[in-house]
C-alpha cells in the first residue's frame, strides 16, 4: 500500500484532469454556440414570439407612462436574469434618462427568508406581489417550465388583483402561460438556451422601451 498522501491515479492527477478536459472543450464550444444559433434562428422565425414581445413593449410603455411600477420574479438562474433586467430599467441601459420604476421581488434576503421560514417558500412571491403591487402594474414572471410554484401563486395573486402578467417560459406548454396575459414562450426545452433567449429578449425589451420613452436622451 502507497503512503498515505501520495497520488497514484492518474485520475486524481491535475494534469491528466487538465489534459482530457481540454481534449473535449473545442467541441463543447462549437455543440454549444451550434444549439445556441439554433434556438436563436428559431426565436427570428417566430412571429408570435415577436408579436409578444411587441405586446411587451407597447404595456410597458403605457405603464410607464402612466406613472405605473414594475416587478420581476424567478428562480435561480432567472431570478438572476429578474434582477439584472429591473436594474436596466431603474439604473439605465443606454441613454441618460430619469429612472423607471422595476425591481426584482427577492431583492429583499430578510424578507425572502422570514416568508419562507414562516409560511414556506412557494408563498414568497405571492406574499410580495399583494404586498408591494397595485392594480394597473405589470409582473413579469420568468419561468424556463411554466411550473414553478411560487411563480404559479405569484401569478395567480396578480390576476386577482388586476395586475398585468407578462411570463417568460420555455416552449412546453404551462399552466403560467394559461395565467399570463401575455407570453414570451422560447421555442426550446434546454434550460440554459431558453435563459439565454430570456436575456436576449429582455435587452431588446429595455432598450426599445428606453428609447421610445426617451427619444431625445443622449447616450
Amino acid at each position: 500500500m502507497p503512503p498515505i498522501g501520495i497520488i497514484t491515479s492518474s485520475r486524481r492527477n491535475p494534469d491528466s484532469l487538465l489534459k482530457n478536459a481540454t481534449m473535449n472543450t473545442p467541441d463543447s464550444f462549437s455543440s454549444g454556440m451550434q444549439e445556441h444559433q439554433g434556438v436563436l434562428s428559431a426565436c427570428m422565425e417566430s412571429s408570435e414570439l415577436q408579436n409578444s414581445w411587441s405586446q411587451w413593449v407597447e404595456k410597458a410603455i403605457q405603464l410607464y407612462q402612466a406613472s405605473g411600477k414594475m416587478f420581476f420574479c424567478g428562480n435561480g438562474g432567472s431570478a438572476a436574469d429578474a434582477q439584472h433586467l429591473s436594474a436596466e430599467l431603474s439604473g439605465r441601459f443606454e441613454r441618460n434618462r430619469a429612472p423607471l420604476y422595476a425591481e426584482a421581488l427577492h431583492v429583499n434576503s430578510s424578507y425572502l427568508t422570514a416568508v419562507a421560514n414562516d409560511y414556506g417558500y412557494d408563498t414568497i412571491y405571492e406574499r410580495a406581489v399583494e404586498a408591494f403591487m397595485q392594480p394597473g402594474d405589470l409582473l413579469v414572471a420568468m419561468s424556463t417550465s411554466g411550473r414553478s410554484p411560487n411563480i404559479l401563486r405569484a401569478a395567480e395573486k396578480a390576476r386577482d388583483l388586476d395586475i398585468t402578467i407578462v411570463s417568460l417560459t420555455g416552449q412546453t406548454a404551462s399552466p403560467l402561460s394559461e395565467l399570463s396575459d401575455i407570453t414570451l414562450s422560447v421555442p426550446a426545452t434546454n434550460t440554459a438556451r431558453i435563459q439565454e433567449m430570456h436575456m436576449l429578449l429582455g435587452h431588446l425589451f429595455c432598450q426599445t422601451v428606453e428609447r421610445q420613452l426617451f427619444p431625445d436622451a443622449k447616450s
